[in-house]
């Protein structure tokens, strides 16, 4: 095969797949996103998984690297819908958190042109050390941050499962055309 095949192509897809998951991994990190952080963590397995299928020619794990991104897509779509509030869903829910601390997502306090203002809660007993913050200024609204790190998921996740369709058919085409020789 030459260099510009499609498993060079799927190749590289999923090397870009790695840094944009490992560049989300680290947001939801700060953020203290548990669910997106167990699901990132899942995708770079699964990424890794169809990269060693494609450079050593295992047609069985790009089948599940595919499988996973369609799995990812569908992820992906779900924090686009509960980053938007579509439905019943409610960006200020703990539900990425699975109710464990009441953090959001790391670009709402630290996005693009947000100035942080902290304001200490006085006369509170047992709250000498909280504070209120609030965000003002930012050039662009943190869902609106999330909504394109995902949709560029997404992007790359459904060119990446068309890569792997198509090497894998080229695999089979390959140990057939082996197999009846």
């Amino acid at each position: 095969m030459g260099c510009c095949t499609g498993r060079c192509t799927l190749i590289f897809l999923c090397t870009l797949q790695l840094l944009v998951a490992l560049e989300r991994q680290v947001f939801d990190f700060l953020g203290y996103q548990w669910a997106p952080i167990l699901a990132n963590f899942l995708h770079i397995i699964m990424v890794i998984l169809g990269l060693f299928g494609t450079i050593q020619y295992r047609p069985r794990y790009i089948v599940v690297y595919a499988i996973w991104t369609a799995i990812w897509v569908t992820w992906n779509i779900f924090i686009i819908c509960f980053y938007l509030e579509v439905g019943g869903l409610s960006k200020d829910s703990e539900l990425l958190t699975f109710n464990i601390s009441q953090h959001q997502s790391w670009w709402s306090e630290n996005g693009p042109g947000c100035v942080r203002k902290e304001t200490p809660m006085i006369g509170i007993k047992g709250l000498d050390s909280h504070s209120y913050v609030s965000v003002i200024g930012c050039a662009l609204e943190y869902r609106y941050i999330e909504v394109m790190h995902s949709a560029l998921q997404i992007l790359v996740a459904l060119v990446g499962f068309v890569y792997a369709c198509y090497v894998v058919s080229v695999f089979t085409e390959e140990e057939d055309s082996c197999l009846r020789k």
